[in-house]
Order: structure tokens, then C-alpha cells, then sequence
């Protein structure tokens, strides 16, 4: 059964509207779904910024009593209407709906709804987007309604409308970066000595990441972003599940150790770049050099590296997790749908996805020392075309039990993996070996 407020006489409305809003001005109605970390941070802003024209009305949440005993929800008029019956908000009479729940179901009907009874949606829902934006945005246009997600990527960083807007005029050939701050911050912790699992319940405690932290530690919530980012940047519309991806669980602190000696850090690095029809695309922790910008991105921060064939590489970079800085690009476009602002509309086309990088890689094994082992694993290399560049072993360690480093010349990544394939099966080999690519500032399209 729907619970909520008291509903607003005309006298409490007419109260609510913005002062310096003129009688004939138009007021914006807008409802809220969801009023957790983000949308708790959206109310404030609202309640805060009184901005001219724009009226919270309604606020869907499921437990609307454990809400209203928030702080946050004493910054919400007293007018506003608060329900558990989301029919409530699709029959209503608002313009546009923010939708902060998350997740595919039941979010995007109700989304479908929404846009067909002519109600704008603003909403920083990543894997919809990723997985559905494409249907939604023409459905949004046959309704002659807004669809903005511009926080579902780096939240307060405007990296979305920067490409939208600001770089429509290029054309992109590449993107990469870092858009997971949960990862983020586990391995720029772990860059100081700090262990996995430790760092990981701390992030945990803090906020960062959720009880279950597979979304972020294994890649699933990066990919959905880098796909936002593909079909805005690249024009280029990818399935999620054809992007490869990689753990960060299996990174151990030993490996920074060898990173620093390569003048690298470790980084979750989300990256995609056009070659012809096909899109190579890959979101996986990977070796970064010292001077590359993603390398000096530490905490929670996003930073996104674009790079055009016109205007060379332009850098994004800023707090892209937390509420508050996500609050305020769900507002920025509230802002933009209020005032009828139009993006830049270019022609998006479906692209095959492959995982295959020309790079470097860096590869870790742990063993019980005996003679012939880095011999046999040049042999295994050399067998299907991967050369050695360097081999680091730091001293200090066991002979039974033996972490030691190599790297290879640039190949492809199919080629390393036939590698690993058979090396898995060394009989001195304690642990599967580490695999990562090595991240290259010169790297060039056309060197795939």
C-alpha cells in the first residue's frame, strides 16, 4: 500500500515555487526515484540552490518512514509528496523523472512508461544505459521528450557532456582511463604496501564498495561505463558482454614492487580505440607509466584521457564518486532538460568488440626455483612469436616459493594468452601467472 505525505494544497504549492520565478514562467515539476547516497545529495542540492523554475514534487522510495527520520530528508519541503506506489509518479503530472534506483529491472519499465506519457528522464543508471540506452533514446525521441545520463560516468566529472558537446566537432580515435573509484582507491592504497584483502575491507567500511565488490573489482560496472563512453565518444554502440575483462583481486602488493622498477604503477584501466569496423576494447588492471596522467589519479578519482585525430588528447579528470559530486551532475542535466538544451546528435553504428591489443606485457610467476625454469619459459614465449624484453627478480624470497618477473616485447593478446596456456602447466608453477598489459603513451591506433 502506498505511504506518503500529505498532499500539497494550492496555497503550499503556490508557497514552494521559486520566489524569483515570474508568474508566467513555466515551473519544471520533477520526481525523484530513489533517495539513497545520490538521491538524498540531489534533494539537498535542490532545496539548497532554489533554483528558478525547477519544483521537487513527488519522491518515490520503498521503507518511506525509515527515510523521512534522515537528515537529509529535512531539507525536502514540506509539500513534497512521498510514495511506495510508483504509479503514483507515472500518473502524475511531472516533467521530469530522476531516476537513481540502479539496475535494468524494474527501473527501465518504468522508465518506458515515463517517456511514453511524455515525461523527461534524467538518470545516472550505468548498466541501463550501457545495455539499453540506445532503445531508450529513440523511444525518447519518438516522444519528443530529454533521455540525459551524464552522471552515469565519473558522476561529478563532465565527461559525458564534455564528449557530447565539447568534442563532437572530432573525431575520437581512442579513450582510456580510469572510471571505477572503488578500484581506484584499493590499488592507489595498495601502491603504498598495503594488502588486498585489508584494503578492500576498509573501502568496504568506508562506503567505496559494496558487501559483494564484484561489480567494481572484477569490471563488470567499468565496462558498462567505457560502453557509455564508446557510443558517445566513438560513435560506436557495444554490447557489454562481448568487453573483455580482468580482476584486480589477483594483483598483490609484490607486483607494485616490480611495477616501480618499470617506472609503472598499477591501475584498473578502461580502454577502447577504433581500427576500421572494429572497436578493441578491454577494462583490466594494467601497467602505467609514471608520466602517463592516469598514473597520477589516486583516492576515489576518475580520469578519462580522450584522444582525436584533430584536437589531440584532452584530459578529464575530478571525483567521480560520493554523493554529492554525482548530485551535481544529476542537477547539471535537470538543469539543461528544464531549459530545453539539445546535444549534438551524430550517427551511432553497432561495432564487433575484440579484446586483442598490440602491448607489452608483464608477466608474474611464483615457483619453486629450479635450474631451467627461466629457460623453459623463453622457450614457451618464443614458440608462438613473444620475445623477452627484461626479467626481475627481487632478492629477499625463498627458493621454494619464488615470485620473479618478465616482460615481453610488444605481441598481440592472444598470442601472450597461448603462452600462458601452456607456462599454467610448468610443474614448478605454485599459481597461475599474472598476466597484465603494459600501458604505452605512444601507443597509436595503427599499431594494432
Amino acid at each position: 500500500m502506498a505511504t506518503k505525505t500529505k498532499k500539497p494544497t494550492k496555497a503550499a504549492a503556490k508557497k514552494t515555487a521559486p520566489t524569483n520565478a515570474k508568474p508566467s514562467e513555466a515551473v519544471v515539476k520533477v520526481a525523484l526515484l530513489g533517495f539513497g547516497t545520490v538521491g538524498s545529495s540531489v534533494a539537498t542540492v535542490l532545496a539548497a540552490s532554489k533554483f528558478p523554475g525547477i519544483q521537487l514534487t513527488h519522491i518515490f522510495n520503498r521503507n518511506i518512514a525509515r527515510k523521512l527520520e534522515s537528515p537529509a530528508a529535512k531539507s525536502v519541503p514540506s509539500s513534497v509528496i512521498w510514495t511506495e506506489d510508483i504509479h503514483e509518479i507515472l500518473s502524475s503530472n511531472v516533467d521530469v523523472v530522476i531516476e537513481l534506483m540502479g539496475g535494468l529491472t524494474p527501473a527501465e519499465g518504468w522508465l518506458r512508461k515515463a517517456i511514453a506519457s511524455g515525461k523527461s528522464v534524467v538518470t545516472a543508471n550505468k548498466q541501463l544505459i550501457a545495455y539499453r540506452g540506445a532503445a531508450l533514446a529513440k523511444l525518447a525521441a519518438q516522444h519528443n521528450v530529454h533521455l540525459v545520463h551524464g552522471a552515469a560516468v565519473a558522476g561529478g566529472v563532465p565527461v559525458i557532456p564534455g564528449m557530447a558537446q565539447g568534442l563532437c566537432g572530432d573525431q575520437v580515435t581512442r579513450l582510456s582511463g580510469i572510471v571505477n573509484g572503488t578500484c581506484n582507491y584499493i590499488l592507489s592504497r595498495m601502491e603504498t604496501g598495503a594488502n588486498y584483502a585489508t584494503v578492500l575491507a576498509d573501502a568496504q567500511h568506508l562506503g567505496y564498495a559494496e558487501a559483494d565488490p564484484s561489480a567494481d573489482v572484477d569490471g563488470y560496472d567499468a565496462r558498462a561505463k567505457l560502453c557509455i563512453l564508446s557510443r558517445i565518444a566513438l560513435h560506436a554502440e557495444l554490447d557489454p558482454d562481448s568487453v573483455p575483462t580482468q580482476t584486480i583481486s589477483t594483483v598483490e602488493a609484490i607486483d607494485f614492487s616490480y611495477a616501480k622498477e618499470l617506472n609503472c604503477t598499477i591501475r584498473q584501466v578502461s580502454r577502447a580505440q577504433v581500427e576500421g569496423a572494429i572497436v578493441h576494447a578491454r577494462v583490466a588492471p594494467m601497467l602505467v607509466p609514471l608520466a602517463s596522467p592516469i598514473a597520477w589519479s589516486h583516492g576515489t578519482q576518475n580520469m578519462v584521457v580522450v584522444s582525436g585525430r584533430f584536437g589531440g588528447d584532452v584530459v578529464f579528470s575530478g571525483h567521480g564518486a560520493g554523493g554529492e559530486p554525482t548530485a551535481v551532475a544529476v542537477v547539471s542535466d535537470l538543469l539543461a532538460v528544464a531549459q530545453g538544451c539539445k546535444s549534438v546528435q551524430l550517427p551511432v553504428r553497432k561495432r564487433k568488440v575484440t579484446g586483442e591489443f598490440l602491448a607489452p606485457h608483464y608477466l608474474r610467476f611464483v615457483v619453486d626455483d629450479k635450474p631451467g625454469i627461466v629457460s623453459a619459459i623463453a622457450g614457451a614465449l618464443a614458440k608462438v612469436g613473444a620475445n623477452i624484453d627484461s626479467i626481475l627478480q627481487r632478492p629477499g624470497y625463498p627458493k621454494h616459493r619464488l615470485p620473479f618477473v618478465v616482460t615481453t616485447e610488444p605481441c598481440l593478446t592472444s598470442t601472450i594468452e597461448q603462452a600462458l596456456a601452456s607456462l599454467a602447466k610448468m610443474d614448478c608453477m605454485l599459481e597461475r601467472p599474472l598476466c597484465l598489459q603494459m600501458l604505452q603513451i605512444e601507443d597509436k591506433p595503427d599499431e594494432l
